[in-house]
């Protein structure tokens, strides 16, 4: 999970959730074309600006329990540059949810290795990129309440924005905003492996394209070769323990960067009690007495800039050292003046809170239940207080239905799966360690944790981790149980 404007680590850094109900669900839907059936399927063209890489349309079923009314899934491929040692298809997703898969195929610098043995093959998930995108007003999307309620009445306002939200959403984007959960877009990357001609594919998922590998297991798992999921979500959290977990991480890598300023001499805050720093600026910052230059600063201006710092690969520690030199403690201020409202008009792509609040039942009901959250976070992350990302999340759900597509359940492979290769950084704070141990748990004979002990959002970037990966999806190698990679980034 993971904003995808945000720079994350990956090979070669390229560039931001009831099991009976749901297997009866699946039941229910109707066969995939069988392979051949719809090879014809996708319409190639040259892709804009790209020659070596060809892109296309895949019609789908906006609802695959009643087929009927369709979209065009947007997909693109790079052939592999040595066909003569072409092993198949690999399939990838960078996560969001809202990153384009189609980009991640044309613009990653994946290794020769696999660029000469597997076709790389992107594809945007319905409601996402050019995948028929879920549209709403800015001028809605712009103008969200500002701050964490602070009462039952301000807690009815959220609830009120989001309801306005997600109706204006569905009117513009049409009947498959109700679908576009991520069962939904598991059986869209089926119907990709059958419209490709192939009878298993390679899946690459990074971050909240790590659920999708997940649940593609689950449905799928006999049409896998391999599959790589690096940064894993962990579906089988609820709502405390989701934003707990989440929380606890920020306070991990926070914990982390006040180790690296200590032993850090160019580090702006090195020989300074830097958590006591930290503590004092959101103290001043909670009483509206902080500044930057003369624009005040929020507590939760901090929290989000030093939550970007830590995600990024490798982590911006230096940057974030220098910046929090730059904040002053001054007289308060009033903290009641609110922006002017943008009115911008038209619309613009927003389907995050689609897929999140169709993936995970995250139904805050009053002010009380959120209090508790928020305090239960605070336990956990006494100085970083929450996941600024995983707050907002659970809270773009307030009064949505009672009931999501596809709420949260254990992981339960397939039998027919290979081994899955899961891969984590240990100082995480988006996708906590935590969760793919937890993750690893839930399918012990189904998969294999390769751990990077070093941080920020990404596990796969070294040579260790690259090579580790690299055998894997070319010969199935696994690495040995209780065995990872050093935090060197050489």
């Amino acid at each position: 999970m993971r904003n995808t404007h945000r720079r994350r680590r990956s090979w070669k850094r390229w560039g931001t959730w009831a099991i009976p109900a749901c297997a009866a669900a699946l039941l229910a839907l109707p066969m995939l074309p069988e392979r051949g059936q719809a090879s014809a399927g996708i319409t190639w063209r040259p892709c804009a600006g790209n020659r070596h890489a060809q892109c296309g349309t895949l019609p789908l079923p906006v609802n695959w329990t009643a087929p009927g009314e369709t979209f065009k899934l947007e997909v693109a491929r790079r052939k592999a540059t040595n066909p003569a040692k072409r092993i198949g298809v690999l399939l990838v997703n960078p996560g969001g949810p809202g990153g384009s898969g189609v980009n991640m195929a044309l613009d990653s610098q994946f290794p020769a290795e696999l660029r000469e043995r597997f076709d790389i093959v992107g594809f945007d998930p319905r409601g996402i990129g050019k995948s028929h995108p879920v549209k709403c007003s800015k001028r809605l999307v712009d103008n969200p309440p500002r701050g964490l309620p602070r009462n039952q009445r301000e807690f009815e306002r959220l609830v009120s924005y989001h309801r306005e939200l997600r109706q204006d959403c569905r009117k513009h984007s049409g009947p498959l905003f109700d679908h576009a959960d991520t069962l939904n877009v598991v059986r869209d990357m089926d119907a990709l492996r059958a419209a490709l001609g192939e009878e298993k594919i390679n899946y690459f998922g990074h971050s909240y394209g790590t659920l999708i590998g997940q649940q593609y297991a689950e449905s799928f798992g006999g049409h896998i070769r391999s599959m790589v999921l690096d940064s894993n979500m962990d579906h089988s959290l609820q709502t405390r323990d989701l934003a707990v977990t989440a929380a606890a991480s920020v306070e991990d890598s926070l914990k982390e960067f006040v180790r690296w300023c200590k032993t850090t001499p160019t580090c702006a805050l090195h020989g300074q009690n830097v958590l006591l720093r930290w503590d004092r600026l959101l103290s001043a910052a909670d009483r509206g007495a902080l500044y930057e230059s003369n624009a005040p600063v929020s507590a939760d201006d901090i929290i989000s800039r030093a939550y970007d710092a830590f995600s990024s690969g490798p982590p911006e520690r230096s940057q974030l050292a220098k910046w929090l030199t730059t904040l002053r403690i001054g007289k308060p201020h009033s903290q009641g003046d609110t922006p002017r409202a943008s009115q911008a008009s038209g619309t613009e792509p927003h389907g995050r809170d689609a897929v999140f609040c169709q993936d995970w039942q995250t139904r805050i009901r009053d002010y009380r239940e959120l209090h508790a959250l928020v305090r239960a976070e605070r336990a956990a992350a006494p100085h970083a207080r929450t996941s600024p990302e995983m707050r907002k999340a659970i809270l773009s759900c307030v009064g949505w239905p009672k009931h999501a597509n596809n709420p949260q359940h254990p992981l339960r492979v397939d039998p027919h799966a290979p081994v899955i290769l899961l891969a984590n950084a240990r100082h995480d704070p988006v996708t906590g360690y935590t969760w793919a141990l937890n993750v690893q748990r839930q399918a012990q004979k189904k998969t294999r944790l390769l751990s990077f002990g070093g941080w920020g959002h990404g596990a796969i970037g070294t040579k260790c981790t690259i090579n580790a990966v690299n055998r894997y999806l070319i010969h199935g190698s696994l690495p040995r149980p209780d065995t990872g990679c050093p935090a060197s980034q050489k």
